[in-house]
C-alpha cells in the first residue's frame, strides 16, 4: 500500500504489537508518535524500519508535517493511570483535539482514520479515565460519523506495562499475591494480539461505526491470576483479603508514588460486576480469537519479547 501509517500513542502496548503486526505484514512507511522517548527508543531498537517521532501532541507543533493527506491514521494515544485530572484531560482530551485539527487541515479522510475508544465508556465505573475516554470519542463522533471507532476490553499480552502485565511481573517478586474480595468477578481479556490484527486489518477493510470489540471469554479475576502463576511457575502465596484493607493499601502506595501501576480507581473498575457486549469481530476483520490460555503461554511463558520492560 502506498499510504502513510501514522499511529498516535504508538509506544504503549497496542501500538507496539500494532507495529509488529504491520512489520510481519511487510507493510512499510510506518511513523510512530509518542512523548515516551524510551518506549519510543526500544520501538526502534525492536522494529529498525519503523520512523519514529518524539512529541506532547497536547502541544501544537511540528509534529503537524508528519500528517500528510494520503495517509491511514491510527489514534491511540490516552492517558491510562494518573491520580491527577490534568493529565488525563492533556494527554487524552487536549491531544485529541489538536489531532482532529490538524486530520481537517490536511483533509485526511474519515475512512482513513481508525480510533481506538474502550469498553468503559459503557461502564458503570467513574474515574478520569472512564470520563476522558467518553470525552475522546465524543470529540471523534462528533468529528465524523464515518471513522471506525473500537471499543475493546482489558488488553494482555506482549509489552503490558500495566495492568496483567504488572502484575505478572510483582508475582515474581513478592511472595504473597494479594486477591481484592474473593476475586469471582468476571473479567472478558482481549488478547493484544488478536486486536492489534483487527486494527491491520481496517486498512483494507472498509467499516465505519462504532464496534465493541471484547473478549470472547468470560473468565473471573482470580482464575485469571492463577493460570498466570501458573505459567510463570511462581512460588507466591495467592491470598483473598478483605476490599477495604485492599483500598487502605493502594492509598497508602499513592502517597508515595505520583503515577501508581494500580490504583483504587482502576481496582474499583475491577470489582463492579459487569459484562461487556461485542460483535462478531472474528467474521467481520477475519481475525481467529486466541483462547486465553493459550495467550497466556505466548504472553507470560519463553516469548523473547517476555522481558522487555515499557516505563510508565
Amino acid at each position: 500500500m502506498n499510504k502513510k501509517i501514522i499511529i498516535t500513542g504508538g509506544a504503549g502496548i497496542v501500538g507496539i504489537n500494532l507495529v509488529k503486526v504491520l512489520v510481519e505484514k511487510d507493510i512499510g512507511n510506518i511513523h510512530v508518535i509518542d512523548k515516551n522517548l524510551h518506549n519510543l527508543n526500544l520501538l526502534k531498537k525492536l522494529f529498525p524500519s519503523i520512523t519514529i517521532h518524539h512529541y506532547d501532541l497536547s502541544i501544537k507543533g511540528k509534529w503537524e508535517n508528519i500528517f500528510v493527506k494520503k495517509s491511514h491514521v491510527f489514534i491511540l494515544h490516552a492517558q491510562i493511570s494518573s491520580l491527577n485530572w490534568q493529565d488525563f484531560k492533556r494527554n487524552t482530551i487536549d491531544s485529541t483535539q489538536n489531532v482532529l485539527s490538524v486530520i481537517r487541515k490536511k483533509s485526511i479522510t474519515s475512512s482513513d482514520i481508525t480510533h481506538v475508544s474502550s469498553s468503559v465508556v459503557n461502564s458503570m465505573a467513574d474515574d478520569y479515565y472512564v470520563r476522558s475516554k467518553k470525552t475522546q470519542e465524543s470529540l471523534v463522533k462528533k468529528f465524523s460519523k464515518n471513522i471506525l471507532i473500537l471499543r475493546p476490553t482489558l488488553m494482555f499480552g506482549l509489552f503490558d506495562r500495566k495492568h496483567l502485565g504488572w502484575l505478572s511481573r510483582f508475582m515474581m517478586k513478592f511472595p504473597i499475591f494479594p486477591i481484592p474480595g474473593n476475586g469471582k468477578y468476571i473479567r472478558q481479556p482481549l488478547f493484544v494480539e488478536d486486536f492489534a490484527k483487527i486494527l491491520a486489518s481496517t486498512l483494507s477493510i472498509n467499516r465505519k461505526g462504532i464496534l465493541d470489540i471484547s473478549g470472547k471469554e468470560q473468565i473471573t479475576y482470580i482464575s485469571i491470576i492463577k493460570e498466570i502463576k501458573k505459567i510463570q511457575k511462581s512460588k507466591t502465596l495467592i491470598i483473598k483479603i478483605p476490599y477495604i484493607f485492599f483500598y487502605v493499601l493502594l492509598k497508602m502506595w499513592a502517597l508515595f508514588d505520583r503515577n501508581p501501576p494500580f490504583t483504587i480507581y482502576q481496582l474499583k473498575a475491577l470489582t463492579i460486576p459487569e459484562v461487556f457486549p461485542t460483535v462478531d469481530w472474528e467474521s467481520i476483520f477475519n481475525v481467529k480469537t486466541t483462547k486465553f490460555k493459550i495467550a497466556a503461554k505466548r504472553t507470560y511463558g519463553n516469548s523473547k519479547y517476555r522481558d522487555i520492560k515499557l516505563r510508565f
